[in-house]
């Protein structure tokens, strides 16, 4: 191989690593396809999932509690940074005995910690979840 074909050789591997460099740092933090997911268990032993997912620069929230049991009314609250973004109340239906509460956030600057809380007081039972996004 000459010095001309070594030349071009590397010439050509630096521009497709600065191609390959500049279309990844291309991509948006909010691209579609970033999502965080949590699951855990509330106080009395029923089940929460929390999922946040990147959606057109906003962020799209849902919480689920299934309790098993339909007809329990839940007093639930949505946080994003310490800022309350939504509260309301839910109850679980059947057949599963669930509910879910679907938000979609603002994408604050930097990382998103979003937390949700979800209380019944016919039971006392609380579920508190929390997944953080990276912005």
């Amino acid at each position: 191989m000459n010095s001309s074909t070594r030349t071009g050789v590397k010439v050509g591997a630096v521009a497709l690593g600065l191609a390959l460099a500049a279309t990844v740092g291309a991509q948006p933090a909010s691209a579609k396809g970033l999502e965080v997911r949590a699951q855990g268990t509330c106080s009395q032993g029923s089940a929460w999932k929390l999922k946040a997912k990147a959606d057109n620069g906003r962020i799209e929230t849902e919480l689920e509690v299934d309790t098993n049991r339909a007809g329990q009314a839940f007093a639930v609250r949505l946080h994003d940074n310490g800022v309350l973004v939504w509260s309301g109340s839910r109850t679980t239906v059947a057949p599963s005995g669930s509910f879910s509460v679907a938000r979609l956030l603002t994408n604050r600057a930097g990382t998103d910690r979003i937390t949700a809380t979800a209380r019944t007081a016919s039971t006392g039972e609380t579920c508190s979840a929390v997944v953080v996004f990276p912005g």
